[in-house]
């Protein structure tokens, strides 16, 4: 079997930069980065990464930067990561300064020549992880993904996190993210479902009010959403509206993968004069309970009638049992009560916990 790496960065990702001079050059400005000792710990008893640490530390040897302030807190973090298990098998150090453009200092790969081009490393499989765009930049000339410890960016990132937490979750259970093209002849849909997104939408189905509805899932329940969809309005609203739950159950349904260590279970929420509740399970038995009434034909130009349709649908193709129940006097309020108690619910039973990764279930099996 190949081997896989991550190649991590030192200050910024291992231990805090120290502000204004960015030089750890003394003891007491040994600070590590929340959580990275267990997570690291983590990755490497139950993980097959070799650990490379890659550091750019400007001008050491010099004056500027004296090698005996250098050492000391570099070894003693070693010894500390250590202790928690966690060992590096290579520790590569640039000592160059920016401007002398040295082949081996970050994001250039000179360091790093003995994993390019070799047949026992899997680098498509390997990370850098850093918090600088330098590291995506090194992932790219390694032929590796990011992982980017940071807010935000636009650079192209497997994982882009604050939170080693996240990074370990990541690298331990993958990424669960689905899509699928499903067209039939009455209706062409594309649906792409990230459980661990950020509530961004994007979506069209021809129904303005459904996609309102839609939205309420990837918004409330933290997940990206795309949902394209050409369907024969023509004719009515029906095909649209339960391709699109069938679609998308099946997405849910591939994104949650073996399903190890979600919470499982679901949710309840009040919207103004309604009280609605979706409670949910991720059983792999699909069912669905509804008990909500509306006495208006349309909601926008969404027939109510396919409501029931589409929870019927959406819990078939994700094999997920749904207990639907919405008390009210406001229609709008009432569907839209229940898409949101619905993202909840999601939100809370795909919630997964890496430190207790068993299945959710005495039968071993979901």
């Amino acid at each position: 079997m190949k081997k896989k790496v991550l190649f991590i960065d030192r200050d910024g990702t291992l231990v805090i930069e120290p502000p204004i001079s960015y030089q750890l050059d003394s003891l007491e400005k040994l600070e590590f980065y929340p959580k990275v000792m267990r997570n690291l710990g983590f990755i490497r008893s139950r993980l097959d990464f070799e650990f490379v640490m890659v550091t750019n530390q400007d001008g050491l040897g010099t004056a500027s930067f004296p090698e005996e302030t250098f050492w000391p807190a570099h070894n003693l973090m070693l010894k500390t990561l250590e202790g928690e298990g966690v060992i590096f098998d290579d520790i590569c150090i640039d000592r160059s300064m920016p401007e002398e453009f040295a082949p081996t200092r970050k994001p250039r790969t000179g360091m790093l020549t003995k994993y390019l081009n070799n047949p026992e490393y899997d680098l498509e499989n390997s990370y850098v992880i850093g918090d600088r765009p330098t590291d995506v930049e090194l992932a790219l000339n390694l032929g590796c993904r990011a992982i980017l410890l940071q807010d935000d960016t636009d650079l192209p990132c497997a994982l882009v996190t604050k939170d080693w937490d996240k990074v370990a979750e990541f690298l331990f259970a993958g990424e669960r993210k689905a899509e699928i093209h499903r067209i039939t002849k009455e209706t062409d849909i594309y649906v792409s479902l990230n459980l661990d997104g950020d509530g961004n939408c994007d979506i069209h189905s021809g129904i303005g009010f459904f996609d309102h509805m839609l939205e309420q899932i990837g918004k409330h329940g933290s997940m990206d959403l795309i949902v394209y969809v050409k369907g024969d309005l023509e004719v009515d609203e029906h095909h649209t509206i339960e391709d699109v739950a069938l679609t998308l159950g099946e997405c849910l349904y591939q994104a949650l993968g073996s399903k190890r260590g979600i919470e499982r279970y679901g949710y309840a929420l009040p919207m103004d004069d309604c009280l609605c509740q979706v409670c949910l399970d991720f059983g792999g038995r699909p069912w669905l309970v509804w008990d909500a009434e509306f006495k208006r034909e349309k909601i926008g130009e969404m027939p109510t009638e396919m409501f029931l349709h589409f929870f019927k649908s959406l819990s078939d193709a994700a094999k997920m049992n749904l207990n639907v129940k919405a008390e009210g006097q406001n229609e709008h309020h009432k569907i839209e009560g229940i898409f949101k108690a619905l993202a909840r619910a999601l939100k809370m039973a795909v919630k997964r916990d890496i430190y207790h990764f068993g299945l959710p279930s005495s039968k071993g099996v979901l």
